[in-house]
């Protein structure tokens, strides 16, 4: 695996911890068309976000693209708490 997939993939979890520590994630080692189906969860709770491999790759580099993922992160730990 690449450092740059490392690199964002530590990026991600970062982000998600900012957001909420209780949070768990799980990232695939390997995309699925050109995407990662990463698990988020907490408590007997579990959402899928989808994010683009490229968007993992680019993430520790690029502002924009960590502002847009973190905010599909906050959406979808926000529902996480509401289930």
């Amino acid at each position: 695996m690449s450092d740059e997939f490392e690199d964002g993939k530590k990026k991600f979890l970062e982000a998600v911890k900012a957001i909420d520590g209780a949070v768990e994630v799980v990232i695939p080692v390997t995309p699925s068309r050109g995407n990662f189906l990463i698990a988020l969860s907490k408590g007997k709770a579990r959402k899928f976000l989808s994010v683009g491999e490229d968007d993992i790759l680019d993430l520790p580099e690029d502002e924009k693209i960590l502002q847009k993922v973190a905010g599909d992160i906050k959406n979808a730990i926000a529902e996480l708490t509401t289930a």
